[in-house]
């Protein structure tokens, strides 16, 4: 055994050593810790200054894209927006717009008939005026409002025609209304859409449903001319159809083909890519 100095002088020299200890082992534990939470910190790493990659959740149609832009300028000109059935019977599609009954446009080779009802009742509209005579039919003046929707035609599809495509029709009816009152507001439209440096003109044509008619162009900037659609002064019959009285109010109706106008504002030249799938093409829009 030790003598009692002898223990003294040994456990002094155990307890520094195992103080040593502890304080070494608390040092080590300290650095550990250090070393776990910066690798947690970079683990969770966030840089603000990074950019995302962009996200292909797709868009709107050019052809939507069109319809909203133009519903738009128009509600902006004080039009509501109206819709209607796209399968329609002969009665809105034709006959209360004074087409007689051998007109060429209720041929099957113009028109898609549905077996539905009688022979030949039934019909996929061929324009939106349809929704003009529902319209009429189910308030009273005065009518300001647009109708654009998708129209059918029996007819080839080329570069400059489609079975399927989209229209917008004008209507207006109301007291004291002239034919300056559709020129002034086909004019107003076309510098509220285009810009102030169009403008547009009107030449003599027939429709069964408006009269006097006429077709209507937009001179571009350039001084060159595009043929966009018919116009004219809603036909004293339609109105009786609709129960309006011709003799109290008068109105005027114009209307265009929607994939055209599009396609010429975006320089398409094919109004078939206008139905097509290629993402390379509708991602340009």
């Amino acid at each position: 055994g030790l003598d009692p100095g002898a223990r003294r002088e040994v456990g002094g020299a155990l307890n520094a050593a195992r103080a040593a200890l502890a304080a070494s082992v608390v040092d080590r534990r300290a650095e550990l810790q250090a070393i776990v939470r910066q690798e947690q910190a970079g683990a969770e790493r966030l840089d603000l200054t990074e950019v995302r990659a962009r996200r292909d959740a797709g868009h709107l149609h050019l052809v939507t894209q069109t319809i909203e832009e133009l519903e738009d300028t128009f509600v902006g000109l004080g039009f509501t927006v109206a819709e209607g059935p796209e399968v329609e019977d002969d009665w809105h599609n034709f006959t209360a717009l004074n087409f007689g009954e051998f007109h060429p446009a209720r041929d099957m080779q113009d028109t898609f008939f549905v077996g539905l009802g009688e022979e030949r009742e039934v019909v996929m509209r061929t324009h939106t005026s349809p929704v003009q005579i529902r319209v009429m039919e189910s308030q009273q003046p005065p009518i300001y409002s647009i109708m654009p929707g998708r129209v059918y035609r029996n007819e080839a599809t080329d570069a400059t025609h489609l079975a399927v495509f989209h229209q917008l029709e004008c209507l207006v009816v109301d007291r004291g209304i002239t034919f300056g009152h559709l020129a002034g507001t086909i004019d107003r439209f076309t510098k509220a859409y285009f810009g102030p440096g169009w403008t547009s003109r009107l030449r003599p044509s027939y429709f069964p449903f408006t009269e006097p008619s006429a077709e209507f162009d937009l001179q571009r900037p350039d001084g060159t001319w595009l043929e966009l659609g018919g116009s004219g002064m809603v036909h004293p019959n339609v109105l009786a159809n609709c129960g309006i009285d011709p003799e109290e109010f008068s109105g005027f109706a114009f209307g265009f083909g929607i994939d055209r106008l599009a396609a010429t504002k975006h320089g398409v030249t094919d109004l078939r890519e206008m139905v097509s799938t290629d993402v390379r093409f509708l991602e340009q829009f």
